[in-house]
């Protein structure tokens, strides 16, 4: 086997845009000759993907999968609201939320470089796809939970937002309920904190500086002014801390109060230790295009 050195794999990568690992297992497999790797890694979808590298994967899902006790709230991003209703999107991102799991992953990183069997990494795997599916796939974010009790989950409206709650109780009837409904509260809410002690330091003090500075605006004296922003305070509580917030479908008790009652009622202890919930493409700048291209170039993909 012809022998290459780093600066050879680096070389490929430079070319092709492909990963590391791809470049290095298509320049072993083509026993050291850089023309014949190039050849394998468009063979293999690879290189392909890689002049979608530039393209803006601000569509897509959250999706989440549960097995056992165990839970995994991914978001995959995609070019186009098209594909991401598609079926085969939707299995890429159930295997890439499933390997989550199974390889252990701390972040993206370590996901997409973990093992999928027969020496196929994620990275390799989804650069296949997006050959395939014709559009950049990105995995941009993923939350495990391994719960002492249970995992519930919430997927709203095909994937536009998910939510995953942790909790440490016995699963019943009961607290399966509680819990759906935590999950739909969740949902609507949108709550940034589980409680007021999750609530930094600074993040009180900027906004009891804003509210200050608004009721001083409303032309009260210093001395009330006081008073108004500790009022102020609790409601920014009430607002942003899931156990303080006022129940979606009942807004007499709070969420804490709800689950004080289902444990009672139910007999047993139930503890809301975390939550988490991803909005698709928050954050990310979404492309504008005319219908017609847009309908254009999925055709061009079909051909492909």
């Amino acid at each position: 086997m012809a022998e290459f050195t780093a600066k050879d794999v680096m070389k490929l990568r430079e070319q092709t845009g492909a990963g590391m690992m791809d470049c290095k297992r298509a320049l072993v497999d083509a026993d050291g000759d850089f023309e014949k790797a190039g050849e394998l890694l468009r063979e293999r979808g690879i290189a392909k993907a890689a002049k979608r590298a530039s393209k803006i994967a601000a569509e897509g899902i959250v999706y989440a999968y549960v097995e056992g006790t165990c839970g995994v709230l991914v978001e995959v991003n995609c070019e186009s609201d098209f594909v991401a209703k598609g079926d085969k999107f939707h299995e890429v991102v159930a295997n890439v939320a499933k390997q989550v799991l199974k390889s252990g992953a701390k972040d993206v990183s370590e996901l997409l470089a973990s093992d999928m069997g027969g020496g196929k990494t994620v990275e390799t795997y989804i650069s296949e796809q997006v050959g395939i599916i014709g559009e950049k796939i990105s995995v941009r974010r993923f939350t495990v939970y391994r719960s002492n009790g249970f995992v519930e989950t919430y997927i709203h409206m095909g994937g536009t937002m998910g939510v995953m709650l942790d909790f440490d109780c016995p699963e019943n009837e009961a607290t399966k309920e509680l819990a759906h409904n935590i999950a739909l509260h969740t949902a609507f809410a949108k709550p940034g904190y589980m409680k007021a002690e999750d609530v930094s330091a600074e993040t009180l003090e900027k906004e009891k500086s804003i509210m200050l500075q608004e009721v001083l605006n409303e032309g009260k004296p210093a001395a009330i002014a006081e008073k108004i922003v500790l009022g102020k305070v609790k409601k920014y509580y009430e607002e942003n801390c899931l156990l303080e917030q006022r129940f979606v479908k009942d807004d007499k008790i709070t969420v804490k109060e709800l689950i004080a009652q289902t444990a009672k009622a139910a007999g047993v202890s139930v503890n809301l230790k975390s939550f988490v919930f991803y909005v698709m493409g928050e954050g990310l700048e979404k492309k504008t295009e005319d219908l017609s291209e847009e309908v254009a170039k999925q055709v061009e993909a079909m051909k492909k």
